[in-house]
């Protein structure tokens, strides 16, 4: 197995892993619903599926599994 020659330090470490960051989501505006939604989802607005700002279930339902 392979081995350090020298110890990191931790502020060394640290100052490698910076860049390691989560980017926020970007999020949509439906047209018809003005409802926020994440981009390529479906999305439930009273009871109704909607995607692409179109109706797609009526009455919908999430299935419990």
């Amino acid at each position: 197995m392979a081995h350090p020659k020298r110890k990191i330090s931790k502020t060394r470490r640290d100052k490698r892993r910076t860049h390691y960051k989560l980017s926020e989501k970007a999020i949509a505006i439906c047209p018809t619903t003005d409802t926020p939604h994440l981009f390529h989802h479906a999305y439930v607005v009273d009871g109704d599926l909607f995607h692409k700002g179109k109706l797609a279930i009526k009455n919908y339902t999430a299935n419990a599994q």
